[in-house]
């Protein structure tokens, strides 16, 4: 029987190219000289240190324009609240979101079902197996999970016949 993945996973190697490339940005940038803005990776948790909050926003949009040169979705990152960090700075943590989670699986699945398709989901830990008796079905399966709005970058992987 055909069948498919659904995944949601970054490529980490890209993740770190863009930082690399921002850090150089934000050293040769005119508006950056002599500030202390920084970004750091630890796993899946970004560190956003900034002077105020103009050069958050200026480090936001930064770190988007990198990120999608590289071909990663920033949709993926998830924006905790500012901190107040010492003197007048500010810190920003951003979780880059990986895997399905249990919810997003749950509604993936009641809104494959509530379409009436002639495919099967089972969820398999941080991902979806979809499949069915032909490939067209896959196919409006996929079509249809793209038509939802969903914040988070999805993947279709292991189409297998």
């Amino acid at each position: 029987m055909p069948s498919f993945d659904i995944v949601s996973k970054l490529d980490l190697a890209e993740v770190e190219n863009a930082l690399a490339g921002m850090t150089r940005e934000i050293t040769t940038r005119f508006d950056f000289k002599g500030s202390k803005c920084t970004i750091e990776r630890l796993e899946e948790t970004l560190t956003v240190n900034a002077d105020d909050d103009l050069k958050l926003k200026q480090m936001h949009e930064l770190l988007k324009t990198h990120l999608t040169r590289r071909k990663v979705d920033a949709a993926a990152l998830e924006f905790k609240p500012v901190e107040k960090a010492s003197g007048n700075a500010v810190r920003q943590t951003i979780i880059l979101k990986q895997g399905v989670d249990k919810d997003l699986a749950k509604r993936i699945v009641r809104e494959i079902k509530d379409s009436k398709l002639k495919v099967q989901v089972a969820i398999q830990g941080d991902e979806l197996r979809v499949t069915g008796k032909k490939r067209d079905d896959l196919q409006d399966a996929i079509a249809h999970i793209r038509g939802l709005k969903i914040e988070q970058p999805l993947q279709y992987v292991n189409f297998r016949d």
